[in-house]
């Protein structure tokens, strides 16, 4: 129903609410004093979750050091705020203390003991906030942490951020609830700071009707002083009949619009904007002297306390140090009470903090709030329907509530309920209905939560099935492709050889190595294995150099996609804060060593051969076994047929021995690890370091039996061996022989000059290489990098151990 109200000079049009009622003010107590600082306590508490969303997240440690504004809690997503020092002091501890909540929870706060210095950081403000563009503006109001201080701790720079079209800009000065007087003091003492902050919300919003606050008509004082402030702005001060709750956010805006925000809606949704007072005067400091939002005017009432009134109190501060500057009578107060009466909830212990959004604290007697009596049966006379001010149905969601039909309270609209308590203080059965809204509320959120986590769960199982799945017939396809290779083998061999056959199988291989790059350019998975086929039958021919490159080069290509595709599904885990997060890093830490395999292989196949002046010794000892086995199949190409030395079978063998020591190490660490987490797994691990122990045996006894065959050979030919012989093996072994001997008569200083020259001189054709690869553009650039770097290490400590030696060697010198 619209009714008029006065507004200085024009006469504003507002609505009337459904339902509402008129509980007893008890204003006047905390009204006869100003504003009052409560002073800097010895230590404050700071709960790092002073508003709705996710808490901030701490930028210090205990023991730090401090100053007044110092940001010390950064806010941890776009629905947060930070948390900044009220004054200035050290970091006493990070630790879990009791907060302002109904259920009396702990939270992490930051604990800071005072110096009583009171030491702001550098700050400043800008005059004219026009000059700032609109995301500035916004950037500095969520620095500053400023949250609603209304009630509800909404991040203001989240709500003014929004951009859906603003017609009308709504400050709520309406403060309905009984005993509270923070807001009205506020409009008494500091009207001017109040419209300069609807100022700049104007600016930031852009409404395109107009910029009003709504006040009750119970605060004549402070409704002279806004119009008095406003003149000359545009900005209109609406009054209308005092009832509660008129200053409920949705509420206010049916009173001075008539227009009702849909149910699960926002305020945005029909082009109003909503801000407190209080949050208007906080973004006026912080854009005018860039102050951050560390202090909040709070009301001290109830007769309890000898002295009520105002204070302007540090975020963090305890209760108990304003409660004992307001002469405290513990034993007159029936309960402590942070808020009012009607919305407020029970303080378990005096030493919770003040926080951004509590406006009051409440020290009644049994006289002025006394103990509610004992709630009787539902007499259905429908007063709570008629209280209140959403127009629910509180009866039949008090039914609802009892017996746990959840879903039917959600059919009623049970999350529109703003928990105000009006049908509870008109209840004549004194049932707690807004207890019940709120505990079923609680429990559904649960349950939602409980549903989305079991949704997750369910998620990871059967990606699970799917992988084991996925695995199990990989397996059997390889199991089938090795028997039917067998059998082909078999087939191959029982047939009788002749050149027509030979002829024949020439011609199936090549039109096997057709099938097989058709099949890797279409299906990767199927062209290897079709590979393994062939190489089983025995009718694959080897792969030239050419292919080996292509190959090589594709596996790189495909090992960089997946590696980049890796560590953005790790990024987005990390964003998420998924318990994903283990699973993808370990995906990115293989497919990064999967990468160096290849990119290494790569470059080897591109190094030059080495140089007959080269010794087989410095070759192993310059490559590692990757490379060592590559060169050994390029050197086994080049050769072709020809017959293996002796000293090449020995030095083969010795690699091969420290190749396996290496693997019978790192498989035994991995059993016994599987050991100690237990499962079966231990068993197949068992299985392989016993094989890889009896490959290491063999070949260690193949190592003896040569070098034993190598001393009876040279035992039998006595001095045959000096002269010359027309065997090209011999007389290799022969060389090979005399420059082993000749080495080893070489001093210590000299070998290590050879070895720098050798150092150098590959060093150079690196870098020759790795020129000509840059601009080829060609990929191995990164692997000829590495390989390079690796070398003048070498030379480094090389050149280092010569220059040692020659140092040592001047003074045995000077003695002779």
């Amino acid at each position: 129903m619209p009714i008029s109200a006065d507004s200085h000079s024009d006469t504003i049009k507002v609505w009337d609410i459904h339902g509402g009622v008129h509980p007893p003010e008890n204003k006047h107590q905390s009204l006869g004093e100003p504003i009052q600082s409560a002073g800097i306590p010895p230590r404050l508490i700071l709960p790092l979750s002073q508003h709705i969303g996710a808490p901030a997240a701490p930028l210090v440690e205990v023991g730090d050091k401090v100053l007044k504004g110092q940001q010390i809690a950064e806010a941890k997503g776009l629905v947060s705020a930070p948390i900044h020092a009220p004054t200035s002091g050290v970091i006493a501890a990070i630790e879990p203390r009791v907060i302002p909540h109904p259920s009396g929870m702990s939270a992490p706060c930051i604990i800071l003991d005072t110096d009583g210095e009171d030491t702001w950081i550098p700050h400043q403000g800008v005059e004219d906030f026009r000059s700032l563009d609109k995301p500035e503006l916004l950037k500095r109001i969520r620095e500053a942490g400023i949250a609603g201080m209304g009630g509800a701790g909404f991040p203001s720079a989240v709500k003014l951020g929004g951009t859906k079209a603003i017609d009308t800009l709504i400050l709520n000065g309406t403060e309905c609830e009984p005993y509270i007087t923070a807001d009205d003091i506020l409009m008494r003492e500091r009207a001017e700071q109040i419209i300069a902050g609807a100022e700049i919300l104007r600016h930031l919003v852009a409404p395109s009707e107009r910029t009003v606050i709504g006040v009750e008509d119970n605060k004549p004082e402070g409704i002279a002083a806004l119009r008095k402030a406003a003149e000359g702005t545009g900005i209109q001060v609406a009054v209308f009949p005092t009832k509660y709750p008129s200053g409920g956010e949705k509420q206010l805006i049916e009173i001075l619009t008539g227009r009702e925000v849909p149910s699960g809606g926002l305020p945005a949704d029909i082009g109003v904007v909503c801000q407190n007072i209080g949050t208007a005067v906080a973004i006026y400091r912080a854009i005018r002297f860039g102050e951050p939002l560390i202090s909040r005017v709070t009301t001290v009432t109830g007769e309890a306390c000898g002295h009520q009134r105002n204070y302007e109190v540090l975020l963090g501060t305890p209760v108990q140090y304003l409660l004992d500057r307001s002469e405290f009578d513990a034993s007159r107060c029936i309960r402590l009470v942070m808020g009012g009466p009607m919305m407020g909830y029970t303080l378990p212990d005096t030493g919770v903090p003040i926080v951004k959004t509590s406006n009051c604290v409440l020290a009644p007697t049994v006289e002025e709030l006394p103990p509610p009596p004992p709630a009787q049966a539902c007499i259905r006379c429908g007063m709570c329907a008629e209280a209140c001010p959403v127009s629910l149905l509180p009866q039949q969601m008090y039914w609802y509530a009892r017996s746990q039909e959840y879903d039917k309270l959600e059919e009623h609209n049970l999350f529109d309920c703003i928990e105000c308590g009006a049908c509870s203080y008109a209840c004549p059965s004194h049932i707690p209905l807004v207890q019940y809204y709120r505990a079923a509320k609680g429990e559904i959120r649960q349950a939602e939560q409980d549903r989305i986590k079991a949704e997750r769960s369910k998620e990871r199982f059967e990606a699970r099935q799917a992988r084991i799945e996925k695995e199990a017939a990989e397996k059997e396809a390889k199991k089938r492709a090795r028997l039917e290779a067998a059998k082909a083998k078999q087939n191959t061999a029982a047939k009788p050889v002749s050149d027509n056959d030979n002829k024949s199988d020439i011609i199936q291989a090549a039109i096997e190595r057709s099938k097989a790059k058709k099949a890797q350019q279409s299906d990767p998975a199927t062209a290897a294995i079709e590979r393994a086929q062939a190489k089983r039958s025995g009718k694959a021919a080897e792969e030239t150099p050419q292919e080996q490159q292509a190959r090589l080069e594709k596996l790189v290509a495909s090992t960089e996609k997946r590696l980049e595709s890796a560590k953005e599904k790790l990024a987005q885990a990390e964003a998420e804060g998924s318990d994903k997060v283990e699973a993808f890093r370990s995906a990115v830490t293989t497919t990064e060593k999967k990468l160096q395999g290849a990119r290494e292989e790569l470059a080897a196949l591109d190094a030059p051969p080495a140089t007959a002046a080269s010794s087989p010794q410095d070759q192993s000892a310059e490559l590692d076994p990757a490379q060592a086995a590559i060169a050994r199949a390029q050197a086994k190409r080049a050769g072709a047929d020809a017959p293996e030395s002796d000293e090449d079978k020995t030095q083969r063998l010795q690699q091969q021995i420290a190749s396996t020591e290496k693997r019978l190490k790192a498989a035994e660490a991995r059993w016994q690890e599987a050991q100690q987490q237990g499962g079966s797994k231990a068993e197949a691990l068992a299985a392989g370091v016993e094989k890889t122990r009896e490959k290491l045996d063999a070949a260690r006894q193949e190592l003896a039996s040569h070098q034993a065959t190598l001393q009876t050979g040279r035992d039998n030919n006595g001095d045959a061996a000096d002269s010359p012989s027309d065997d090209p093996a011999q007389a290799a072994i022969a060389r090979a022989m005399a420059a082993r001997e000749a080495a080893a008569n070489l001093s210590e200083t000299d070998k290590l000059a050879q070895s720098v020259e050798s150092l150098e001189k590959r060093i150079a054709r690196s870098r020759e290489k790795l020129d000509a690869a840059r601009q080829a553009g060609d990929d191995t650039v990164d692997a000829l990098e590495t390989a390079l770097q690796k070398l003048e290490t070498k030379l480094s400590e090389a050149q280092g151990k010569l220059a040692e030696a020659k140092g040592s060697k001047t003074p045995q010198s000077q003695e002779h």
